[in-house]
């Protein structure tokens, strides 16, 4: 069945690990510049994204939103008698292709200028009601699918073999066959597509209840600081240097989230049983089956993936006895250390231009062709470099079918900063690549590829900078973030694909999610995967109300695919650096966008995600960093440098 376009849309705004390029201490540095309280219209050109690539002004957005109106007119007449012969058949793929690439390109501006200036409530505005218009659309083009699965197959095989023109559509044309027993009648299927006019509600208000709605507790810390723990606050303190601080910051903060732990559960008892409606509905045997059924992922997938992450535990829990002692705590480590830095921080700043530099050597492994985009994002304003005054926080990187991508930081020289940047290079350059390779019907691909391209980046820079620095210290500091991401993206999504499984059987079981039941659910998980019963960290009972802070629990199983995605890109990463072929199938996957399954992409590409294999690889990657952080912490602990 053909993704939505929002569906492909939001896989492009998905959200490293670079060191400084060497220079004499004679060289000045450019300080890197803050913007952040200046406002939008006086951030200097150059560090801003060149929206007039989209629309030259407002009036010209306008305009072509009055075409894609003109557009939307034209599907009934299209749509009649449209599998009567290929030519109409053609003509309406034609006329979808072109509604759907007008209006992302308009939804594409209103965000852009909207994000930068969330201030602005035009653009919020104009959001909103363009999100509205789609559900439109959506619902207009609803007849699609029935209508293929009322053809004769042997009549429809026909027109796709004797007229070229309808090659682009193939692979979305089977995708829908193989939905078969999933597509509703017409009218049903009308019906089902508004209810896209409420989905995420649940979502959205959990949203306002965290970050907007719920009084936030104060605490004082060992500074003397008495501190509102917004979510920001939390994160800082958690990651203290200071242990007390770090437990201090868990138990308040959770126990504030335990208040509207009611609240917090009935909002995601409605969220599982919005897509226990979607699955029975459509007649699929699970959630599960329903949600990986799109990409046509085998539910298998998800099992082995929880099954070989379980199984290397023990590898985890090597690198967290190693992180203890560097922390020098006393006994057993607790949930919370682990957000606490194992090496002294490495304070380093890097200008925007020593990031491009960073960049373009690291990632040279991957050809002249791959090195040009980036050259071309620098060069022609693709990125929007610093924050400014109401500028919405984070990164994300999207794609324009036909253009080029565009890519949103908050630069602010730090280390994060620029892995943040090679992180939503990868996207971009992946898009790019999609979109200047296939047709549109075929350019977007999914989510489950999504992070492979921007993990890709980070694992093939950790190795480029641990070959070419020399300090032992830094090089212990690089490990340990990237380590640090391992544990976030690999076993910690890994235990939340866990729970969600749970939830959603918990709920095909037709019981309700409970406080009780996702607080001792989550809590038992928690412990089995930071080795509490092994004696590798503690995880006091305040823990379990930190489902009730997991936004992703309300994506329909989503957060896999962030450990699908690192473990692939691992795997990749080991053979591209083995053979000039394994660059040459990763590329060859960065420009196949959508245009078959992302198993089959992911085959070809040499990647087998039905084996144990990529898990393997990606191990053996874990595996050398954790030995290597091990001879480090030898070496400099002989130099008494730790």
């Amino acid at each position: 069945m053909r993704r939505s376009w929002l569906v492909v849309l939001s896989a492009a705004l998905l959200v490293a690990a670079l060191a400084p390029v060497a220079r004499s201490a004679a060289q000045e540095r450019t300080p890197v510049p803050d913007y952040s309280l200046t406002p939008r219209s006086e951030i200097p050109v150059e560090f801003t994204w060149r929206v007039e690539d989209l629309y030259p002004t407002f009036e010209a957005w306008e305009r072509d939103r009055s075409a894609l109106e003109e557009l939307v007119s034209k599907i009934d007449g299209a749509a009649e008698g449209w599998t009567s012969s290929p030519d109409k058949m053609l003509a309406l793929y034609e006329l979808r292709d072109a509604i759907y690439i007008k209006g992302s390109r308009l939804f594409r501006y209103v965000l852009l200028q909207g994000d930068v200036d969330l201030g602005n409530s035009r653009f919020q505005a104009l959001r909103g009601e363009l999100q509205a218009a789609f559900v439109e659309i959506e619902g207009a083009f609803s007849f699609l699918a029935p209508d293929l699965l009322k053809m004769d197959e042997k009549t429809l095989g026909g027109y796709l073999d004797s007229d070229k023109r309808l090659e682009p559509y193939r692979f979305s044309i089977m995708e829908t066959l193989r939905g078969r027993a999933h597509i509703l009648p017409e009218e049903q299927e009308r019906i089902v597509a508004m209810t896209g006019l409420f989905d995420g509600a649940p979502s959205r208000a959990s949203s306002y209840l965290r970050d907007v709605d719920m009084p936030q507790p104060t605490a004082t810390f060992s500074d003397s600081a008495t501190v509102t723990l917004n979510y920001a606050n939390y994160m800082r303190y958690r990651a203290s240097n200071n242990a007390a601080d770090r437990t201090l910051a868990m138990k308040t903060f959770w126990a504030n989230h335990a208040k509207y732990e009611n609240t917090h559960a009935a909002l995601l008892d409605g969220e599982m049983k919005q897509h226990l409606f979607n699955a029975r509905v459509r007649r699929y045997a699970d959630c599960l089956e329903a949600s990986l059924f799109e990409d046509d992922i085998d539910p298998a997938v998800y099992h082995r993936l929880i099954a070989s992450v379980r199984e290397n535990l023990p590898l985890f829990f090597r690198y967290m006895k190693l992180k203890g002692a560097l922390m020098g705590l006393p006994d057993t480590m607790r949930y919370e250390d682990v957000y606490g830095s194992a090496v002294p921080s490495v304070e380093r700043t890097y200008t925007y231009e020593e990031a491009q530099e960073i960049l373009l050597e690291a990632l040279k492994p991957l050809g002249k062709e791959y090195g040009a985009v980036l050259r071309e994002a620098f060069k022609d304003r693709w990125i929007d470099v610093y924050p400014n005054k109401n500028k919405q926080t984070g990164a994300y990187s999207g794609g324009v079918y036909g253009l080029h991508s565009y890519v949103k930081m908050n630069y602010d020289g730090k280390y994060d900063a620029v892995s943040t940047l090679a992180h939503e290079l990868g996207h971009a350059v992946h898009s790019n690549f999609a979109n200047g390779t296939q047709p549109f019907a075929n350019a977007g691909y999914p989510l489950f590829l999504a992070e492979i391209a921007s993990t890709f980046n980070e694992t093939l820079l950790l190795k480029h900078m641990l070959n070419r620095e020399k300090d032992d210290l830094f090089k212990l500091w690089l490990i340990d973030q990237y380590l640090v991401q391992v544990r976030s993206t690999v076993f910690r999504q890994t235990m939340f694909a866990e729970y969600e499984l749970a939830m959603h059987r918990r709920v095909e079981e037709d019981k309700t999610l409970t406080p009780d039941w996702l607080s001792s659910t989550f809590l038992d998980l928690t412990r089995a995967y930071y080795g509490h019963g092994e004696g590798v960290a503690r995880v006091d009972d305040y823990i379990q109300n930190e489902w009730s802070a997991i936004p992703h629990f309300y994506r329909n199983y989503y957060v896999y695919k962030y450990s699908t995605g690192m473990i692939a890109s691992m795997a990749l990463v080991e053979q591209a650096l083995e053979s000039k072929d394994g660059v040459e199938r990763y590329i060859a996957l960065l420009k196949a966008g959508g245009s078959d399954s992302p198993l089959a992409l992911l085959k070809r590409a040499g990647v087998d995600m039905t084996t144990s294999g990529p898990t393997e690889a990606a191990m053996r990657t874990v595996e050398g960093l954790v030995a290597e952080m091990e001879r480090i912490v030898e070496r400099l602990r002989a130099q008494k440098r730790l």
